[in-house]
């Protein structure tokens, strides 16, 4: 199995940063590796609710199908399953200092052959993370995200306030 984890702080508010990672639609915004994500469905973003998302890695391209698990006032559960793999991200978020810190661990099991790659995807998914970690931050440190959810005009850009895993 696979795990990384990352703690970072951005100036969003938390009902803005829970409201924008809420919807895995937006994964193809700070996720690296995603090509497209596509909500399966209508309706209230709940457990329950379903996402296509496509990505590539290291050259193939997989299709998993997310499902959202949990979803409290600060912390959000997904399960994605394709036939190569299955991942459980976790999100926490708490207060910080002029804003919310963001706690995300991925876990992720590789089935059958894919299985036999799991010490290369595992130094990709690390620098992936790196990535979405910048990414995430950047995309709600802007503007759209703070009009769209409601947030605090963004003062600064929040560097990660430490990286773990």
């Amino acid at each position: 199995m696979i795990v990384v984890e990352r703690t970072f702080a951005v100036t969003a508010d938390p009902g803005a940063v829970l409201a924008y990672l809420r919807d895995f639609a937006n994964a193809q915004e700070w996720d690296p590796s995603a090509r497209s994500t596509h909500r399966l469905g209508a309706g209230p973003i709940a457990p329950g609710a379903h996402w296509r998302h496509v990505r590539k890695l290291l050259g193939v391209t997989a299709e998993l199908t997310y499902t959202l698990i949990v979803a409290d006032p600060g912390r959000l559960v997904f399960q994605g399953r394709s036939e190569g793999a299955t991942c459980v991200d976790t999100v926490m978020l708490g207060p910080a200092a002029g804003g919310t810190r963001v706690y995300y661990r991925s876990e992720i099991e590789m089935h059958g052959l894919a299985k036999l790659a799991t010490p290369v995807m595992r130094a990709e998914i690390e620098k992936l993370a790196s990535g979405s970690v910048a990414a995430v931050t950047a995309a709600l440190e802007g503007t759209a995200v703070h009009r769209r959810f409601g947030a605090a005009t963004p003062n600064r850009l929040t560097a990660p306030l430490e990286e773990t895993g």
